[in-house]
Order: structure tokens, then sequence, then C-alpha cells
């Protein structure tokens, strides 16, 4: 039997179909997350220190929030997922299950589209969740973290979760995308999204010089929409901040200032 029929099959109920989902998607977050945080703030914590976006770290109540939030954001994602996979087994999205379905070309195509299609979702939905009649319901929890660990990455009220994983049925819904494309497309989503809310600036100082300051978004992007709470709304890339003129006017100075802070002497 295929892998993808013994997590997905037709045989599963929802329930079951939720939990794998679940357990899918809790395993990639606590694998990259715990990942970061321990190399972020443990192992190379004093080293890093000149890297660190906010020269602090949060409170432990802080990261508290932020993992209890988080693991009500996992049971949503596996619903979500559950009732995608659902609908496309009941034949309401263009999801495919045989690779022979579509080139394996289009597979890898697939991948970079909906990447591109995610960031375009996450930056509009993103804006609209920040209007004043939706922000306490939709928004509000995760931007309580101001100075957020990786943690924060999932750190969502209920209603904001529903939304971020809305993206699982608008892909599948707008393109053929094979399970195992869109499981890329969510590590990507993984690894970017843990990244931006380290708290570190891992780029290099040079990117501000180049175009790629055009495309690429940073860890001092992000961190500074939640410390400043307007501004900064793009995800993986920052080309619509750019586009819409809503780059918080103080980032690329920011990201100058934090790579080049000079690297502690090391302690004899």
């Amino acid at each position: 039997m295929h892998v993808f029929d013994l997590l997905f099959g037709k045989q599963h109920s929802f329930a079951e179909r939720s939990l794998y989902t679940t357990i899918e998607v809790g395993i990639r977050y606590f694998l990259f997350a715990g990942i970061a945080w321990f190399l972020g703030y443990k192992l190379f914590r004093t080293r890093w220190l000149h890297r660190k976006i906010i020269a602090r770290f949060p409170e432990s109540a802080e990261v508290r929030r932020e993992l209890g939030y988080s693991l009500l954001t996992l049971v949503i994602f596996g619903i979500m997922g559950a009732a995608t996979v659902t609908a496309s087994r009941a034949g309401y999205t263009q999801m495919y299950w045989k690779f022979s379905d579509h080139s394996r070309a289009w597979f890898f195509a697939s991948v970079a589209c909906a990447i591109v299609v995610h960031d375009t979702y996450f930056y509009w939905t993103h804006r609209l969740m920040h209007h004043r009649r939706l922000f306490a319901v939709f928004h509000r929890v995760h931007h309580l973290s101001t100075n957020p660990s990786p943690w924060a990455a999932y750190s969502f009220a209920p209603a904001e979760a529903v939304v971020e994983a809305g993206i699982f049925p608008v892909v599948a819904l707008v393109m053929p995308i094979h399970p195992a494309a869109f499981g890329l497309v969510m590590l990507w989503q993984i690894v970017f999204n843990v990244a931006g809310h380290t708290g570190y600036e891992f780029h290099p100082r040079w990117l501000m010089k180049t175009p790629l300051r055009f495309l690429l978004n940073t860890p001092t992007n992000h961190v500074m929409h939640h410390e400043k709470m307007r501004g900064n709304y793009g995800l993986y890339f920052n080309v619509w901040d750019r586009l819409m003129g809503t780059n918080h006017p103080e980032y690329e100075s920011r990201f100058t200032e934090v790579t080049s802070r000079p690297i502690p002497a090391a302690r004899v």
C-alpha cells in the first residue's frame, strides 16, 4: 500500500485523518522549532547575542504561552488538513494522488507556484487581520509575542489558525498538486517561519547592497513587525511589502545596524 494511502486513504475516518495530520505537522514543527530553540537559546545563546535583533530574551511565561497556543494550532491544522484531504478524495479539488497523473516537471513547478501563492495569501490575509475590527479576534494572540522565540511560529488564536491553514484548500483548489509536493511546500514554510521567529538575523550584511533585498524577506523584517505592530506584512519574500509601500521605514537601517554589530571577543 502506498504511503499516502496509509496516512490519508479512503479507508480512514475523518477523525483518523485529523489525528495523522496533527501528528505529522507536530513532528515537523517540534523538530525545527526545537532545533532553533536549542541552538539560539541554549547552545549559542552567548556567542550569537550580537545577532539577536532585540538584545534580550523572552520570559519563561511568554515561551509557555507560545507553546500552549502552538499545541492548539497543531490540532486545528490537523482538522483543516483532514477536511482538505476528504474533499480531495471526493473530487472537489485538483489534488492528485498518482505521480504519473502529471509530469515530473510539473511536480516541482507546483511546489514553486504554491510557495508564491502562499506568500501572496499570507500578505493579504495578514494585512486584513490587522484591521481594527478583526485584530482582537484573529491576530492579537500572535502579537503578544513582541520579542518572539521560535515557538511563536505557530502561536495563533484559533481563528487565525484556521486562516493560516486555509492555504492548504486554496492551493488544492487552484492547481493540481500532489500531497508530496505540498509536503515540500510545508517543509519550506516551517523552516522559513521558524527562522523568521528565532529573533536572530542570519543573513549577511551585504544583502541590503544587492538586488536580493527586493526579493528575500529577513528575520529582522518580521521581528520588527512584532515589535512595531505595523508594516512588514510579508512572509517569504519582500515583494508585496515593496510594491504596496508597507515596509517599515527603518527596516533597512535596522538590518544594517544588527548585522554591523561587532562579534564579541572570545572569553578566556
